[in-house]
């Protein structure tokens, strides 16, 4: 037990560095090509982040894990909403931008409400509801790559020596790499062992996949997330929880799916049910309180809905 706990911190140290390894290493991307700060959280960096939840979810599809699947990319997104951006914005109020107002939130809110509806159809996520999945997360990334053209055609940049491009270039990847790989490991270590400690004290799959596994999976996010609001970096921060949860939904259950189909546990409505609501509640801020921001008072009641939101877990 004292092994499992040496790994956990171990992998929190990873998951700390390797986080502020992949922001940094996204905001000198961002930067050099003039690319905004919300696509790029948009797609890299929430799609690193949310490469613990593709490994662990595509071990559980191939070993017929169904409720380790489906339990681990709900309570992931629940956590990535109400925990996650919540604890961001309490740190620092986030900014929205007008496309993450009008067009991220409201898709986010769409691929929510659409898996919700294709799990209750037929009580799974089959083959070829996973292969829609996968059809919309490409669709996604390409209007990520559009939105990024034209913002990069909008704003041009002075002209720099090509031999100091390349090379501030190159150190971005490989901070970005190296961000990747050590948010992989650490979430590794921390959940692997996590759930050794969970299955200890006899704790349900279920249970276990809501919160240990969720909140274990989540890390990344956490950190990368809070590390970019101390940064004040709005974009990086809001962008990666949305994308997240949309690879989370779109890529990581359609991978899962096609690997084979994931039996759904109707009980898991409830969840989905908090999520969409969270979901509609974060497309609201920018009209509330102080317009175009989430403020610390918004944060304060997401983190109160999430503490909430597990006391009723625990209760049941």
């Amino acid at each position: 037990m004292i092994l499992n706990i040496l790994f956990i911190v171990i992998g929190f140290a990873l998951l700390i560095k390797g986080a502020d390894f992949l922001v940094e290493g996204a905001r000198g991307v961002a930067k050099k090509f003039n690319i905004p700060e919300i696509i790029i959280g948009l797609t890299v960096v929430s799609i690193g982040t949310s490469m613990p939840e593709l490994f662990v979810n595509i071990t559980s599809s191939l070993n017929g894990y169904d409720e380790m699947v489906l339990g681990n990319i709900i309570g992931s997104n629940l956590c990535n909403l109400l925990l996650i951006l919540g604890l961001s914005a309490t740190i620092n109020h986030i900014k929205f931008r007008k496309e993450t107002k009008y067009v991220d939130i409201p898709i986010c809110l769409f691929i929510t409400v659409l898996f919700t509806v294709l799990c209750n159809i037929g009580g799974e996520i089959s083959f070829v509801d996973s292969l829609i999945l996968l059809v919309l997360f490409v669709s996604f990334i390409l209007y990520t790559i559009f939105m990024a053209r034209s913002a990069a055609k909008h704003n041009d940049e002075e002209l720099q020596d090509n031999q100091v491009k390349k090379r501030r270039t190159i150190v971005n990847l490989v901070y970005i790499v190296l961000g990747i790989i050590g948010l992989k490991i650490g979430g590794d270590l921390t959940v692997d062992n996590a759930e050794i400690l969970a299955k200890s004290f006899n704790v349900s799959d279920k249970i276990i996949s809501l919160t240990i596994l969720a909140i274990g999976t989540s890390l990344p996010e956490l950190v990368t997330s809070v590390m970019a609001a101390i940064k004040k970096d709005s974009d990086i921060a809001i962008g990666n929880v949305i994308g997240s949860n949309i690879a989370n939904i779109l890529l990581i259950i359609g991978a899962s799916g096609v690997i084979a189909p994931v039996t759904y546990d109707y009980t898991y409505n409830i969840q989905l049910g908090i999520l969409i609501v969270a979901t509609f509640v974060l497309g609201l801020f920018p009209y509330t309180d102080r317009k175009d921001e989430m403020t610390k008072s918004n944060g304060i009641t997401y983190l109160m809905l999430y503490a909430l939101y597990m006391v009723l877990l625990f209760v049941k």
